[in-house]
């Protein structure tokens, strides 16, 4: 695999407060990155940070080899980056149709437009099948869907996930996470941030565990799933503390088997 994101000692934060304290973090061409880590740690201030919505105090955000730190969301979604929020973001009283057009608003030609729309409807037959509903009458689940598709019309290279889970019950889960493997093996790199480690390292090739604002472990998804430090940091202490007590580095430099 190659390098399609680089974050390289990244700190920004809120009102002056840094939440990142000199983040690294790579994302490689293809694959299905999942950020994890308890609330606070900033996984969502990186997805906001990469996407142009917070500027950086300090680092590089690098994208296919190009320096995107600092960019307007406009500019970082003309390269190529597009996000999903973890609300749900549809215009309820707008046809299915019109919000998943509204995905290609960046495009004046509307012969591309009718052909994108054409491409999302294969990949989600929700949008053709409710084109003309109102969005506010699809359950949670089905709004998901739709907005994957919406974040599709740009034909996007990197799509960034934050709390895809959040809301479904476990049914639906199962068939959004499918959907994410699914834009997955048709050519789009995705990186996510999720609550539920189990379903969404399940889901994913490489994992990233962050706490207190830095990373401290990365590597496949199943030697982060399966990592002793896991369970001890989900249930409420730190990976500094699971180190100390077995008398052993902290987890950034103790844990080679999960580093990358």
């Amino acid at each position: 695999m190659t390098t399609m994101l680089q974050i390289a000692g990244v700190v920004a934060g809120y009102d002056g407060s840094d939440v990142l304290k000199s983040v690294d973090m790579t994302v490689e061409t293809g694959s299905i990155t999942c950020i994890v880590g308890p609330n606070g740690a900033g996984k969502s201030t990186v997805l906001k940070t990469i996407s142009g919505l917070l500027r950086p105090r300090l680092g590089t955000i690098t994208f296919l080899d190009k320096p995107i730190q600092g960019f307007s969301p406009r500019a970082v979604l003309e390269t190529g980056i597009v996000q999903v929020a973890q609300n749900h973001s549809l215009f309820n009283e707008m046809t299915v149709q019109e919000n998943v057009r509204l995905g290609a608003y960046l495009l004046n030609d509307r012969a591309r437009i009718d052909r994108a729309l054409a491409e999302v409807e294969d990949l989600f037959p929700i949008v053709h099948e409710r084109a003309h509903e109102k969005a506010g009458n699809l359950s949670g689940g089905q709004q998901r869907l739709v907005e994957f598709a919406r974040c599709l019309m740009l034909n996007p290279k990197l799509i960034l996930l934050d709390e895809p889970s959040m809301g479904l019950d476990p049914r639906t889960l199962k068939a959004v996470f499918d959907t994410v493997k699914m834009m997955q093996a048709s050519g789009r790199t995705i990186l996510l941030v999720e609550q539920n480690v189990k379903t969404g390292l399940g889901a994913s090739t490489h994992g990233v565990v962050m706490e207190s604002g830095k990373v401290r472990l990365t590597g496949s998804s199943a030697e982060i799933l399966h990592h002793p430090e896991i369970g001890h940091l989900y249930l409420g202490g730190t990976l500094e503390d699971a180190n100390t007590a077995e008398g052993s580095p902290p987890a950034s430099t103790s844990a080679p088997a999960a580093q990358r």
